[in-house]
């Protein structure tokens, strides 16, 4: 398995996970979910680098992007 493989691979099972526990309501949609969504994409988007593959990039790129000030609207203001 390719370094790209392992990496991306990791990063889609974070997001994944991150989806599952805060659908099935284990995890509400705070810090954890979304470090989980901005680690996940960042290793996918850097996965997708890799590879070369550009629709993906910025797709995760984006992702890592709104997740970060998502994070820093955290700080801010609580949503219920």
């Amino acid at each position: 398995m390719s370094f790209s493989t392992i990496v991306g691979t990791v990063g889609v099972t974070l997001l994944l996970a991150a989806f599952f526990l805060h659908l099935f309501g284990f995890i509400s949609q705070g810090r954890l979910y979304i470090l989980l969504n901005i680690i996940g994409a960042g290793l996918s988007c850097y996965a997708s680098v890799l590879i070369r593959y550009w629709p993906f990039v910025a797709l995760e790129g984006c992702w890592v992007l709104v997740s970060v000030l998502g994070l820093a609207g955290k700080k801010r203001v609580t949503v219920d």
